[in-house]
This record gives C-alpha cells, sequence and structure tokens, in this order.
C-alpha cells in the first residue's frame, strides 16, 4: 500500500494487477519504477501497454505521487490515450502531453513574461513570402518551406546561421533564397508578436537555463519522466528534456531504432541509442515478443535485420501461423493496381476492407489505386488526401467549373501551366510539390485520353469524379503513405511499386538516406497482421529491398517441403526448373518463384491451373507465365 496525497491508496487500486498478462521482458521494465531505464520496443511488441503499467507500478507502489510524473508522446491523441489508458487502471493526475504542449504550459506558469501567440500553420505566412520568390520557384508547396525551417529549427539553427551550417543538405530552393525567406519568416512572426511551435520549445529551453526560480519550482514538482516513441527526438526536444532532468536520471524512454524513419525533420535515433552511455546506470530492456503478426510475416522483416544496424531486435512471433507472404512481378503500374484491387476483393471474403492497407512511398501513388477500387466498386480511404481532393485537382476543378464547353485536352493543359505546370521536375523538390507537379501531369494526361472532340468540360468533370470519386468516409481500403502508416496495423498490407527510385525513394543519395528508407520498408512489413504481398511491375529496376530479403535463410516459420521423398524430389526439381527460367529470363530466382511458395506448391502437387492457382503466392500474371511449366515439372515426376 502507499500513501498518496495524503490519501492511502490500496494497491493496484482494486482494479488490476498491473503485471497481469505481461511477459517476463515486460514485467522486468514494469518494476523497474525508478532510475534510467530504456525499452528498446521491437515492433507490435507492446510497448504502450508496457509504459502504462510501469506508470501505474510508479504510483501504486508509492514510490511517486501521480503529480510528479510527466509523461511525453509526440502526438495529442497518443497522449489522451496513455490518460485514458492509466485512468482506466485507476491512475489519475499524471501529466502525459506532447513536448509542444508541455512547453506551453510551463511557460505560462514559470516565465516572467506570457510567451505570445502561437502562429496556427506556417503555410499562410510562407505562402504569402514564396509568391513574391523568382518565377521558376513561385509555386514551391509552402508545407515544403515550413518543413524546412522545420528542419533547421529542430537543429537549433537560426536564421543568421543558416547558411554556414546547411553542409550537406539540400533545402527545397536553392540556399541563398531560403536563407532569405527564412529571415523574412522570422522578422514577419517577430513583428507580429507571434511565436511558432519550434519557438514554444526554444523559449522553455531559455527560461530553464536563465530562470533559476522557474528551474527550481519545475524540478521541486515533477520528479521523473517517460518519453515514449523516443526514437524520434530531435536535438531541440532533447535539449528540452536534459533541461527538465537537470542532474537527475529518473527518465524511462522507450523507442525502436528500426521505425527512426522521420529525419528530414531533424529526429535521430542516436538519443535512444546512446542512453545507456549517458546515465551510467541505465537498466536496459528489449522487448521482441511480437503480439501483431504472424510467423511468416516476421520472418521476412527479420531477414532485414543484419542490414538495420543499431540495437539488434529479432521479432519472435506470438502467434500461430499464416500464409507466406507473397512477391509478385506484375504488369505496368496500372496491371499492378487492378491486381492489387482483385486480390483485395479475394480476400474481402474472409478480412474486412478497413482492414487492408496499400502503402506508397509518395502521395500522388495513390491515384492508380484511387481509380482500380473505384472501377471494381471497392470502397477506399485515402489516409493522406485523395487525388480529386488535392491542392491540383482541386483548383482544376475550380477552375473547369466556371468554363463552358471547349477543347478539354488545350483547357486543362493551358490551366495547369498557369497553375506551375512544368514537363521536368527538378531532383530537389519536396515531397508535396513533386505530388502537386505529379498530379498536374495526371490530370492532362487524363484530359488527352477523354478528349474526343464531343465530350465537354462538364462531361470531362463528371469523369474524373466517377474514375476518382469513391472514397468512403472513413470505410474501405486504406491508402497511405509508409509515413502515415507507423503505428498502425491492417489484417492485409500491400507493398506495392518496389522499384529503385520508389523505395528507396529518388532523392535518398546518401547512406544514411538510403537506410533509412530501408526502415520504411521494415515499418511497412510489420504492419501487415497476416498477409502480406509485395509487388513491383517490369518497367524499372526491382528494389535493392527485395534483393536483401533474399539473401539470408528462408523463414524459419515457413512451411518446409514434406517428409516425403516425393514432395523433396518435387521442390528439388522445381528449384531447378526456376533456376534455368530465371537464366533465360535474365533476372533473379526470387522473381519467378520464391523458395517458399515452390516448398508449397511441392506439398500441394497440384495438376491443373485452378489447383495452382489456390496456392498463396501465385496471382493470376505468374499463372499465366509460369502455371504450364510448374504442372509440366510436377508430371514429369510421376
Amino acid at each position: 500500500m502507499g500513501r498518496l496525497g495524503g490519501q492511502v491508496s490500496v494497491l493496484y487500486f482494486g482494479r488490476m494487477d498491473v503485471f497481469e498478462g505481461l511477459n517476463p521482458e515486460q514485467i522486468d521494465a514494469v518494476k523497474a519504477v525508478r532510475g534510467p531505464v530504456c525499452i528498446l520496443a521491437g515492433a507490435g511488441s507492446g510497448k504502450t501497454t508496457t509504459i502504462i503499467r510501469r506508470i501505474a507500478n510508479q504510483v501504486s507502489s508509492g514510490d511517486l505521487e501521480p503529480a510528479s510524473i510527466l509523461a511525453v508522446t509526440f502526438t495529442d491523441k497518443a497522449a489522451g490515450e496513455m490518460r485514458a489508458r492509466l485512468a482506466a487502471l485507476g491512475v489519475t493526475g499524471v501529466r502525459a502531453r506532447t513536448f509542444h504542449s508541455a512547453a506551453l504550459a510551463q511557460l505560462r506558469h514559470l516565465a516572467q513574461e506570457p510567451p505570445g501567440n502561437i502562429l496556427p500553420s506556417k503555410g499562410l505566412a510562407l505562402r504569402q513570402l514564396a509568391n513574391r520568390l523568382p518565377k521558376p520557384y513561385r509555386f514551391r508547396a509552402a508545407i515544403d518551406l515550413a518543413t524546412e525551417i522545420e528542419w533547421a529549427k529542430n537543429r537549433r539553427i537560426r536564421a543568421h546561421d543558416y547558411l554556414e551550417r546547411l553542409g550537406a543538405h539540400e533545402p527545397p530552393i536553392p540556399a541563398e533564397l531560403m536563407s532569405s525567406l527564412f529571415a523574412k519568416y522570422e522578422e514577419g512572426k517577430a513583428a507580429r508578436g507571434l511565436i511558432d511551435f519550434e519557438d514554444l520549445l526554444e523559449l522553455a529551453v531559455d527560461m530553464f537555463e536563465n530562470d533559476s526560480y522557474a528551474n527550481e519550482r519545475f524540478q521541486g514538482r515533477y520528479l521523473a519522466f517517460t518519453v515514449d516513441e523516443y526514437q524520434d527526438v530531435n536535438l531541440l526536444q532533447q535539449t528540452l528534456l536534459e533541461r527538465w532532468l537537470g542532474e537527475r536520471d529518473d527518465l524511462c524512454v522507450v523507442g525502436d531504432d528500426y521505425q527512426s524513419i522521420y529525419g528530414f525533420t531533424g529526429a535521430s535515433a542516436r538519443y535512444l541509442l546512446e542512453m545507456p552511455a549517458r546515465f551510467a546506470r541505465t537498466k536496459v530492456v528489449r522487448l521482441e515478443k511480437n503480439y501483431r503478426s504472424t510467423p511468416e510475416v516476421l520472418a521476412t522483416a527479420n531477414r532485414l535485420v543484419p542490414r538495420l544496424g543499431g540495437a539488434e531486435k529479432v521479432l519472435e512471433a506470438v502467434r500461430t501461423s499464416g500464409p507466406v507472404p507473397a512477391i509478385e512481378l506484375l504488369g505496368n503500374s496500372e496491371d499492378e493496381a487492378s491486381w492489387i484491387a482483385s486480390r483485395a476483393e479475394q480476400l474481402h471474403k474472409g478480412v474486412a476492407y478497413e482492414d487492408m492497407a496499400v502503402l506508397y512511398r509518395v502521395n500522388y501513388r495513390s491515384e492508380d489505386f484511387e481509380e482500380a477500387f473505384a472501377e471494381r466498386d471497392i470502397p477506399f480511404q485515402v489516409k493522406d488526401g485523395s487525388f480529386l481532393a488535392r491542392p491540383a485537382a482541386r483548383r482544376m476543378l475550380g477552375a473547369l467549373g466556371r468554363r463552358g464547353s471547349s477543347d478539354v485536352a488545350d483547357l486543362v493543359s493551358q490551366l495547369a501551366r498557369r497553375d506551375g505546370f512544368v514537363e521536368e521536375v527538378p531532383d530537389d523538390v519536396g515531397g508535396q510539390e513533386l505530388t502537386r507537379q505529379k498530379d498536374l501531369a495526371r490530370l492532362i494526361r487524363l484530359a488527352r485520353q477523354f478528349d474526343d472532340g464531343a465530350g465537354t468540360v462538364a462531361d470531362f468533370v463528371t469523369d474524373l469524379k466517377a474514375r476518382f470519386g469513391s472514397e468512403g468516409e472513413g470505410r474501405g481500403v486504406n491508402l497511405l503513405t509508409y509515413h502515415r502508416a507507423k503505428g498502425l496495423e491492417f489484417e492485409a498490407v500491400f507493398l506495392p511499386r518496389l522499384l529503385e527510385g520508389e523505395l528507396p525513394f529518388k532523392r535518398s543519395k546518401t547512406a544514411e538516406a538510403v537506410a533509412e528508407e530501408r526502415r520504411l520498408f521494415y515499418v511497412g512489413i510489420t504492419r501487415a497482421k497476416t498477409h502480406l504481398t509485395l509487388s513491383y511491375p517490369p518497367n524499372g529496376t526491382p528494389s535493392r529491398f527485395l534483393d536483401e530479403l533474399d539473401a539470408t535463410s528462408r523463414p524459419q516459420q515457413a512451411p518446409a517441403p514434406g517428409s516425403s521423398g516425393a514432395s523433396t524430389d518435387a521442390f528439388k526439381a522445381l528449384r531447378s526448373w526456376r533456376a534455368q527460367r530465371a537464366r533465360d529470363d535474365n533476372v533473379p530466382a526470387y522473381v519467378v518463384f520464391h523458395d517458399s511458395t515452390l516448398e508449397e506448391i511441392a506439398r500441394c502437387n497440384p495438376r491443373s491451373p485452378r489447383q495452382l492457382a489456390a496456392i498463396s503466392g501465385i496471382g493470376p500474371t505468374k499463372l499465366e507465365r509460369y502455371g504450364a511449366e510448374v504442372i509440366s515439372v510436377l508430371s514429369g515426376l510421376e
């Protein structure tokens, strides 16, 4: 029992044993209620449950009062969930906030002067500044410019030293222009008495460094800290955390360096990995038991582990076996989207559409899948903004709505060029501007395809809405980027367009950038609970990450060839055939069939195309391309 706030509280608050249902490693972390603790939590390993229970144990054991604990995470939604789950355990009063909301509260209560009004968005201010840039750069998306300013401020780079601290980093517009725009943004903000979200953190750092009264009051109140998603912390946030701690070390951090995918914002997993070096008595706990995915999915993810570096975590499945992940070589990008839509229809017999996801690297890739799903009347939801809801199409639809009948193709082309469309998109544009340019190009292409001389502008708009306007409101297959998918999970996951230039993305030119792209791929794989499909069209070079998946031994949990001599002979014969076919086609062996698929074919011993098509990993394209040969190989063994 522990005495909290003058009242005696029953251990575990009479609701739940905080250790109930935990595995040994989680229990080890929950028991460590004081001192520096570093929880290296693999994907799907129950990290949120672990830190919630640890905080509950800090309180129920009597070591700490709830109000003396500050728990920090990265979104208001996650902070709210943390408070709700603590309340379900009977723990109230713990402060669960984001870095920014915590800094704002501290400035309001402790600073000698109020912090000022917060700029709600950098976008409008930067759009006005960008409109005055030289013409080639005038249409760059404001969000890309905002991301660049955040990149600098998160590294504690000010406008006056921006140029000298750029290093090898490439801004979205020429460095001199970006430096000038950054300075004007800061000047305009100051003139209006505004601060942005990064300023909140800098002001809080400054207060704790220079105001002993504020520092003493804060450290007298907060005695212990928990930081979730610690791999996503940047220098500015880490600096504030160090000011909170002072000379103390009562800190628990949880994170996974394998899921560190926000380097473009300044985030770095090194603070997580270097925790034991900063605090000599750090207790390190590894959570590697995965409660999300089947052994087959995890075996695929674990193949990347030797190349991920950092703190090795090999995920171990708690769930029972499931289907072997498929690697599919499909037709062009439209065929690939159509095949995925067809596969989603098949899976829908046992999986809700809402529990399926298609992941892609950049937003504009949603368009192929929106069209393919709409053609089959499959509901879908685009998490990062559907094609017709994004800026380029929205502006185009607005402009077309004010026009009568005319030459549709020419009109759309004129409007697109007026909106800043360029034929050759520079490599250094940011993701938002790249999406806008690709959307404009697609609108031009669609107008040319539509324009037969008879259709009107109104007909074209109607056609666009029919082809792309079927997005469900919170229902249907999830279409989203890899970054947006982090923290989510789905019964079935499709990872299409696994090509060089897509993943890794074409702007990833350094070893560090490619490493982050590999972690994105790992994040994508580990979103899948049961069904995982990796695919790519032939009009490009297969991603190097596919080679890396094939570089090590087969998944330990994958179905092995049957014990009978017949299935073993079949597997050997199929591998021999595959090797020859791969040489003939000048492709890697796994492009023909993955070993696990050959094992399943050998085990099932199909005698007809229909029987062969029923095997996981064999889609319509592979059935047409290789089906007759496979059946011939098996028949020859009789």
